[in-house]
Order: structure tokens, then C-alpha cells, then sequence
């Protein structure tokens, strides 16, 4: 009489699959900076803060953050292009600010001057560690 099959060839099937069984190591992203400048806000979100404090004083029972994002981009784009303008014009001036501080902050990066680390000389260490084989030696 044959031998019934059991379910063990399944178990062994899923193991010989390649990299079954094989913990992968994830990539870790580059630690953000926290001193990096924000992006700018569009158009769109300038009208939107605006919005939300309108839209509170109106409905100040309200609570639910869906319907004020959903009312409030019904009205951007029930606005005409003369409308949006001035949100356009805030905007535009604000990228201009943010252009201004990213050159800065990306000056700062190109001169090896991380504003998030601790500038303890401006020696590199190698002549650090000169500077103190000179003194022993005299």
C-alpha cells in the first residue's frame, strides 16, 4: 500500500524557493538635516490657510478636516484666474525667500560648514595631531 503524501514536500517546495528563509537588510536613507529650509508653499496652499481660518469662523462646530479641504478646493477651482492672483503673487514672493535661504544654506554646505555639526577647528585633524607631535618634541 502506498504512503499517503504529507503536507512536509509543500513546507520543503516553499523553503527551496530563492530567498525564502532570507532576512534582506533594508537601505537606510540619508538622515534629513534639520536645518535644511522648508520648501515654499504653492499657490494652492496659501489659499487653502486662508481658507481653513474663514471656513472655522463660519462653521466652528465643525471638526472634520475632510470637509474643509474638500470645500475649500471646490472653491479654488470655482475661482477665475484674477481671483487666484493675489494667492499666485504670495506664492511667488515666498519661492523668492526660499530661493535666497537655500543658495545661503547650500553655500554653508559647500564650505564644509554643516550647520547641524559642531565646528571645533578649522584645522583638519591630521594637522591637529601635528601640532601636538611638535610641542613633545621640543
Amino acid at each position: 500500500m502506498p504512503k499517503a503524501k504529507t503536507d512536509s514536500t509543500a513546507d520543503d517546495n516553499r523553503l527551496k524557493r530563492k530567498g525564502a528563509g532570507v532576512r534582506r537588510k533594508r537601505s537606510r536613507k540619508a538622515a534629513k538635516d534639520p536645518n535644511k529650509p522648508k520648501r515654499p508653499p504653492s499657490a494652492f496652499f496659501v489659499f487653502m490657510s486662508e481658507f481653513r481660518e474663514q471656513y472655522k469662523r463660519e462653521h466652528p462646530d465643525n471638526k472634520s478636516v475632510t470637509v474643509v479641504g474638500k470645500a475649500g478646493g471646490d472653491q479654488w477651482k470655482a475661482m477665475s484666474d484674477a481671483e487666484k492672483a493675489p494667492f499666485i503673487a504670495k506664492a511667488e514672493k515666498k519661492k523668492a525667500e526660499y530661493d535666497k535661504t537655500i543658495k545661503a544654506y547650500n553655500m554653508r554646505l559647500a564650505e564644509g560648514k554643516n550647520p547641524s555639526e559642531k565646528a571645533e577647528s578649522d584645522k583638519p585633524k591630521s594637522e591637529v595631531n601635528n601640532d601636538d607631535n611638535d610641542d613633545n618634541e621640543e
